[in-house]
């Protein structure tokens, strides 16, 4: 009989006193434990069961749980008796701070004290140890009632060696969603404020704390060593392209196809494969997404996006949508299925998001939205990695279709206008639908502070994301490449030969050159002829009076079209 798939549930004993489905990652323990390492930082996509892990292991070591050992009879970790004897055997202290996410300095700090007291209450037990002196329990009682910003960079460092002196042992700390603060700050502008106050707590926690027996940090991305962990040189890093921990978060291949025969939907492991496969951690390939696929179990069998579909995609989609022309033109590729090659630096720094477009790809590849299916072997001191990347399933490219509809949402009706008037070649509406979108749409995609300093580079592959988006079934459709005797802008190819194919060229007004927005349009169209874009077109069979030319003129969210 299958085992009932409950859907959100992260705590460990919920988990496994019900008997929800669940697949053994127990092994993580042991994995983990022997490494040895003092500080183990492990990077992964969200829902990738991160959380339930940490529960795991904290259920494993914590004193709390002595005795315990009926949460983990059947699993692999009870196998091993030198594992059984430690179970229940250490002070544990755990905190996440996956719900901190506010939109100001201010109220990130407060979060984080007022989490840090409620693990202080977690242990109070120590205000009657005979182990503490009177002054240490004041500190306690000073904690648990009132703590400030720069007490609360030292409160876990305190509470370390107050748990020594009660138990005789060294504490091991779990810190769950290290990095949510830190997505925030940079997305709301206080990066540097909340990267002085994390550098401090983690140093005084992690580094200048002796009373620390391991510590195991969680993520999404490896924020740059340079920001917060500068002083931590104990600290291991193990990121999606580490080898370490590979099958320990989300599902392999073969666990998903036994699930599926478990449920009774071993005949849907292709599409399964097609829409939940593709994430690459090290070495192993094919390690799929846990999340979708315990809603698609828990729905019998629904396909859907349900892992980009959580939340988490704004970040991803400001930084495309407000990036450059050449940010643009990789995503137009990896939307049409192709690979993108890309320097990686795996040290996420969030401030050089915003002028360092490999930085961006980092972060993407960090997030799961892209794998990587190759990485150059090359190795030069100081030169990024090459890799080649691409959408890592069918989820993630059905996330990236909606966001693009979504940018054209205010302009909706009237872009799919435009289209129609375009494919009809029908100029005059063609201008008066542009017009409407450009007043709409135009400044999600050109974020210059300076008006002067105006991008319509970013609007026009803005425009060309739209069109691969809503023409792509029945169009191909490509952007600055070589035709005749240059790189045209865009050309719309359609998969029926016998239908008009287009090429667009985008030109900005020049004053210098042209004494109006006609002539500018002329401009392009000349450059269409002169440099004979067609070509390729009609190399392919396609007849000249069956291509039709536009050419765009911008002079600020001014367009007009010829």
């Amino acid at each position: 009989m299958a085992r009932n798939v409950a859907i959100g549930i992260q705590d460990w004993e919920d988990i496994i006193k019900n008997n929800y489905f669940y697949i053994d990652k127990t092994n993580f323990i042991k994995e983990w434990w022997e490494s040895g390492d003092s500080v183990t930082l492990i990077t992964r996509p969200r829902r990738f069961g991160k959380t339930l892990n940490m529960s795991m292991v904290e259920k494993f070591f914590s004193v709390n749980y002595a005795n315990r050992g009926d949460l983990f009879e059947g699993l692999s970790i009870w196998q091993y008796e030198s594992y059984r004897e430690i179970q229940g055997t250490y002070p544990v202290i755990s905190l996440s701070f996956a719900n901190i996410k506010e939109t100001d300095y201010e109220s990130v700090v407060i979060k984080i004290c007022s989490l840090i007291q409620m693990v202080f209450m977690d242990h109070d037990y120590l205000l009657e140890s005979e182990a503490l002196s009177v002054y240490e329990k004041d500190i306690m009682r000073r904690i648990i009632q009132s703590l400030d910003e720069v007490e609360a960079t030292l409160a876990l460092n305190y509470l370390s060696k107050f748990i020594y002196k009660h138990y005789g042992k060294k504490a091991i700390i779990l810190l769950d969603e290290y990095d949510t603060p830190m997505q925030e700050a940079y997305v709301n502008g206080f990066w540097d404020e909340l990267v002085a106050f994390t550098r401090s707590l983690f140093n005084s926690t992690f580094k200048t704390n002796p009373f620390l027996e391991r510590a195991l940090m969680t993520g999404i991305t490896r924020v740059s060593k340079e920001s917060i962990f500068s002083d931590l040189n104990n600290l291991k890093v193990v990121t999606t392209t580490s080898d370490e921990y590979a099958t320990c978060f989300g599902f392999t291949e073969d666990e998903v196809f036994e699930a599926l025969d478990e449920c009774g939907l071993g005949e849907q492991k292709e599409g399964v494969k097609k829409w939940y496969d593709g994430f690459v951690f090290g070495k192993h390939s094919d390690i799929y997404n846990p999340w979708s696929v315990l809603n698609f179990l828990d729905t019998n069998g629904q396909y859907g996006t349900y892992w980009a579909n959580t939340s988490g995609n704004r970040l991803v989609g400001k930084l495309i949508q407000e990036g450059d022309s050449g940010i643009k033109e990789l995503f137009e590729q990896l939307l049409k299925g192709n690979a993108i090659k890309c320097p990686i630096d795996e040290q996420i720094v969030y401030n050089q998001l915003e002028y360092d477009e490999d930085a961006i790809w980092s972060l993407l590849l960090a997030s799961g939205y892209l794998k990587a299916i190759e990485k150059e072997n090359l190795v030069i001191a100081g030169v990024r990695p090459q890799y080649t990347l691409c959408l890592t399933n069918r989820e993630v490219e059905d996330m990236f279709l909606n966001m693009v509809r979504g940018w054209f949402a205010p302009a909706k009706k009237v872009y799919n206008n435009f289209i129609s008037a375009m494919l009809q070649g029908n100029v005059e509406e063609m201008n008066a639908y542009m017009s409407k979108i450009t007043k709409e749409v135009f400044s999600f995609f050109d974020t210059a502070k300076d008006p002067s300093d105006s991008e319509p580079e970013r609007f026009y592959h803005g425009l060309v994301l739209g069109l691969i988006v809503e023409l792509n079934r029945e169009y191909t459709i490509t952007s600055n490449r070589e035709s005749g005797y240059g790189r045209y802008d865009v050309m719309i190819e359609p998969h029926d030969k016998k239908q008009p194919a287009y090429i667009l060229e985008f030109k900005v007004h020049n004053p210098r050159k042209e004494t109006s927005l006609e002539a500018t349009v002329e401009s392009a169209l000349q450059q269409i002829e002169e440099k004979q874009y067609e070509a390729d077109l009609i190399a392919r069979g396609f007849v000249n009076d069956k291509i039709h030319k536009y050419g765009f003129a911008f002079e600020g969210k001014k367009v007009l079209i010829g």
